[in-house]
């Protein structure tokens, strides 16, 4: 059920994303958020989709792989347009059939959403999946450092968000296995009514919970064990390099912002 959700999962490359400082690629993923909602046309969010098709090619992900786990993702997409299709009254009638009335503007806001989406997802995906945690929590600290003058704490909050991440594909696996125990003890969730289904998940909830905060206080014993301190006398191991085919993909994402600019008309 859960195999081929990627969120939170690393693949190991030697490819030109993966030896990008994580700093770069935090910061170009912003930027790219940025400019990608200025855009108000689909022919303005051209260079935001070439832009990710070449990180995408640049990162040697399996496609096969990739599709799998954006399954989910395509679902919500798709709800999303169409709600917008349905509920947005702009523009000129395409379509008037009995109850069913799209109109122009519906459907240039659908396709700007679910563009934007689309390529938000991919390229975030692309983050976890090129960047291991180490380096991520590393990357979200020293852009994170600033906020230390303010009294933020901005290694346990990086910490914190890695740690979520990386989470993530663990929990899936618990309820798989939960589910799977379940369902070999008779129980059902596909079937009867909504309610009934929703009514079916209720009982995973005890047990995911409880595992949950077993494996986190497994982490925090191993942490103290090991004399883990967040002060800002750490030191590290590995220190971040900042490399010239970093600047190159920074600026290439500002072009790409220019870009998206001018198209916008």
């Amino acid at each position: 059920m859960f195999d081929n959700l990627i969120i939170g999962q690393y693949v190991p490359r030697e490819s030109v994303i993966h030896r990008m400082d994580p700093r770069a690629k935090l910061v170009c993923l912003f930027l790219f958020m940025i400019v990608l909602f200025i855009g108000n046309r689909i022919i303005a969010l051209l260079p935001g989709i070439l832009f990710v098709a070449v990180a995408f090619w640049l990162a040697q992900i399996p496609l096969r792989f990739f599709a799998k786990g954006l399954r989910l993702i395509v679902i919500i997409i798709t709800i999303t347009f169409i709600l917008h299709l349905f509920m947005t009254r702009e523009g000129n009638v395409l379509v008037d059939i009995g109850w069913l009335t799209i109109y122009e503007g519906a459907l240039t806001q659908a396709s700007l959403i679910a563009v934007r989406l689309f390529l938000l997802v991919i390229l975030a995906s692309m983050l976890t999946l090129t960047t291991t945690p180490i380096d991520l929590t590393d990357g979200l600290e020293t852009l994170f450092g600033p906020l230390k003058k303010i009294g933020v704490p901005a290694h346990e909050l990086a910490l914190t968000m890695s740690i979520a991440l990386r989470f993530i594909p663990t929990l899936l696996g618990e309820t798989e296995k939960i589910v799977k125990a379940q369902l070999a003890r008779g129980a059902s969730f596909s079937e009867g009514s909504l309610v009934k289904r929703a009514k079916a998940l209720i009982p995973l909830l005890v047990p995911l919970l409880i595992q949950s905060f077993k494996r986190a206080e497994d982490l925090a014993t191993a942490m103290e064990a090991r004399g883990y301190d967040g002060s800002s006398e750490r030191t590290k191991y590995r220190e971040l390099t900042w490399k010239r085919s970093d600047t190159f993909m920074l600026m290439v994402t500002i072009l790409t912002g220019v870009m998206i600019l001018i198209l916008r008309g």
